[in-house]
């Protein structure tokens, strides 16, 4: 297991330069002068120039490349374009935002769409397994700023329960669970369809196997050989499914945060691509893309720690 790791981690190393050269590139192709953009509308040819030597972007592609990646060797993401801050402090700020949203996102639809696969596959054929059902298709065809719309007009206008749009706090106080609370529930609903019914395909595979009916057999409790022998197998179509749904809700939940105002990192590469704040976009493609890497890698360590009939070598 450990060779493997190593060797997966030797393999990101390309992937990590091919990530690296995009989002260079990203600066080069973009349309706009990087150099009178920070500059401003009013400044002099001369300032401009200053500005472009300063930058470096007087020097060939390949040198810029190398100092670029001198850059990233030493931390530093560069500097936002439109905000005072660092891009490397904007995008620790933000993310934290996206991964508290994301994971309790992720938290919640594993645990409903695991629970109601199960169930869902215990009861094939019954009208609980058909209502199960609907409301799996149901919750794959609802367009998430729609459902974000429709929550916020229930559970804040109509009731008066929940904030609107914002984040207050952190997960540890009331009112950061409360403006938590919406943007988890748009979130969720679509992964709950797709957990439910992974889960349910699986353990219907499952059920009947030969294994099953042997923990059966030897007077085994029905939850124990469900939850011991099936869940554990059926986990992993699932675990698939959460890890590259996880990375996709981190890098692209920015109808949900600009629907709820979420300062998350979605949002605030959206605003910088329009903004064309080209270091703070480098900074945050080159973060997802190593986010991918290391949930790729979890998600097969997983993959062997589960079922044990998995050997790399």
């Amino acid at each position: 297991m450990s060779r493997y790791v190593v060797h997966r981690l030797l393999f990101a190393i390309p992937v990590l330069l091919g990530a690296t050269f995009i989002a260079f590139c990203l600066v080069v192709i973009a349309p706009g002068d990087p150099a009178r953009l920070m500059a401003g509308r009013d400044s002099s040819p001369e300032d401009v120039e200053r500005i472009r030597r300063q930058m470096g972007l007087d020097k060939p592609f390949y040198v810029q490349y190398v100092r670029f990646l001198s850059r990233l060797g030493q931390g530093d993401l560069g500097r936002s374009m439109r905000l005072p801050t660092s891009v490397g402090e904007e995008i620790r700020v933000r993310f934290v935002a996206t991964l508290e949203l994301a994971a309790a996102a992720m938290l919640v639809a594993t645990t409903i769409g695991v629970g109601l696969g199960v169930i869902s596959a215990v009861r094939r054929y019954s009208w609980i397994d058909d209502c199960v059902m609907i409301v799996a298709v149901a919750g794959i065809s609802i367009p998430s700023f729609w459902l974000g719309l429709l929550l916020i007009l229930f559970f804040s206008l109509y009731l008066g329960w929940l904030p609107p749009s914002g984040r207050a706090g952190g997960l540890a106080t009331f009112d950061g669970l409360r403006s938590l609370a919406l943007p988890v529930m748009t979130l969720a609903v679509a992964p709950v369809a797709y957990v439910t019914r992974l889960t349910r395909s699986a353990m219907l595979e499952i059920l009947g196997q030969d294994y099953m009916r042997t923990a059966r057999a030897k007077g085994s409790p029905e939850r124990t050989v469900l939850l011991k022998h099936g869940l554990r197998n059926a986990a992993l179509p699932v675990l698939t499914f959460v890890g590259m749904e996880f990375g996709y809700l981190l890098g692209g939940i920015v109808v949900v945060e600009t629907v709820f105002s979420w300062p998350g990192l979605g949002r605030a590469t959206a605003m910088a691509v329009f903004a064309r704040d080209y270091p703070l976009v480098q900074g945050a493609v080159l973060t997802l893309a190593t986010i991918f890497i290391l949930i790729n890698l979890t998600v097969d360590v997983l993959y062997a720690t589960l079922d044990p009939r998995i050997r790399y070598e």
